[in-house]
């Protein structure tokens, strides 16, 4: 697909060509997806890469995966190579020339935060986002995001040893998403990710044991969409007024989709799971998004961004 000019994102000091983001943990670190025939990741805005962590991760005992009405249950638990193989093995092979890279970053202490930040600094990464709410691994993750004080304190130590746009990516499983996306960004966030998948299990009635080897996992699909995009709206309503973006993120599989996440405040879109069940997803998103346009009348795709209009 040509890329149209009206559907370029300002982000971060950043330009992506489209508002499209492949999401963290579905596209691996940036090889995996551009196999499928017809794709590049020139095509999307930009690619987030998999959940990296100081030292390498087995990740969680199997089933690590297992499909839900309308969705999927996750649980891989962060399996990768560590920062250290991510910088000198991965990074030198992706092309920066395509797309926006964006590196994915966790850890179980503040520390661990803070010396994966330090070595994803001196990198061409365009960006970082701290998972700051991982709800398939027993430490960190859900402890951090679902604490405002917790996650004010990562994103505070990362700022302080990066000057790449930090991007916050909330859980939906807190009592105050608007409150601990405020703390986060008085703290130095750039940017939010809104959301993370919920928390959620699956039982084997034959065996009465859980399915996955963890217990549980995040749900993410389109059975989500509905609270992800209530939750989107409700984070805008701190980041709008000081042209904060967010990357919408939860159930998209169409371009109506990525208009509501839009709509509702969010200033690029993620694609995630979606990808597994429409491997060319992103280019009939795409498409949407010019077609609409092009009724509507809007000259650009940023207009679109907390558009959303209350009844009287």
């Amino acid at each position: 697909m040509t890329a149209d000019p009206r559907l370029e994102v300002p982000f971060c000091g950043l330009t992506l060509k489209n508002p499209l983001v492949l999401l963290s943990g579905c596209v691996g670190f940036g090889h995996e997806y551009p196999r499928v025939a017809g794709f590049s990741n020139a095509q999307v805005g930009a690619v987030c890469l998999k959940g990296t962590t100081g030292a390498a991760r087995p990740g969680n005992p199997a089933h690590r995966v297992v499909e839900t009405p309308a969705g999927m249950l996750n649980a891989i638990g962060l399996q990768n190579p560590g920062v250290a193989h991510v910088v000198e093995h991965i990074l030198p092979t992706l092309d920066f020339g395509q797309t926006c890279y964006i590196a994915n970053l966790s850890g179980s202490t503040v520390e661990e935060y803070v010396a994966v930040a330090r070595q994803l600094d001196d990198t061409p990464l365009q960006a970082l986002e701290i998972n700051i709410s991982c709800p398939n691994v027993k430490e960190g993750g859900v402890t951090f995001g679902n604490d405002p004080d917790m996650s004010a304190r990562v994103v505070a130590a990362v700022r302080a040893v990066t000057d790449k746009p930090l991007i916050t990516k909330l859980s939906p499983n807190q009592a105050d998403i608007a409150a601990n996306a405020r703390r986060c960004l008085e703290a130095g966030s750039d940017a939010f990710a809104v959301i993370n998948t919920l928390q959620g299990m699956a039982v084997d009635i034959h065996t009465r044991r859980p399915v996955l080897g963890n217990v549980q996992g995040g749900l993410s699909g389109p059975a989500i969409k509905p609270i992800a995009l209530l939750k989107v709206h409700q984070v805008a309503q701190v980041c709008v007024p000081h042209g904060v973006p967010i990357i919408g993120q939860g159930g998209i599989a169409s371009g109506t989709d990525a208009l509501e996440f839009l709509i509702a405040g969010a200033s690029a879109v993620g694609i995630g799971t979606g990808l597994f069940y429409d491997p060319l997803l992103c280019h009939k998103v795409l498409a949407d998004l010019q077609a609409y346009l092009d009724t509507h009348g809007f000259d650009t795709i940023g207009e679109l961004t907390g558009s959303l209009q209350h009844s009287a």
